[in-house]
């Protein structure tokens, strides 16, 4: 991730307070579960534990200034997530905030 897109991501959270079905494990191994501190993690559901929508490890305020408290231990899903994706679109969208323009990703 390019420095402007970590910048996008850390001004953002959207993708972490869009579902609390998301993000769920699937492709980690169980080394790669255990760098998870166990408070965050739903082990029942196979997830990061939420409060709503929002994962327990995002920390700040939506839009305005976020963070991940396992940024480097974060699911995989989290790691493909990519500032102005469709993924990225859906999440801002929820909750009111306008898309990312990436001229990168948008078709001619």
């Amino acid at each position: 991730m390019s420095s402007r897109d970590e910048a996008l991501c850390q001004a953002c959270g959207a993708c972490c307070a869009y579902s609390a079905e998301w993000p769920r494990f699937a492709l980690e191994t169980d080394a790669q579960l255990a760098k998870i501190p166990r408070a965050y993690v739903d082990e029942a559901c196979g997830r990061m534990r939420c409060g709503g929508d929002r994962c327990s490890a995002l920390t700040g305020e939506l839009g305005v200034a976020t963070a991940c408290a396992v940024y480097a231990a974060r699911p995989d899903v989290c790691r493909e997530c990519e500032p102005g994706d469709a993924a990225c679109g859906t999440a801002r969208a929820h909750i009111g905030l306008a898309p990312v323009m990436r001229p990168e990703l948008s078709t001619p």
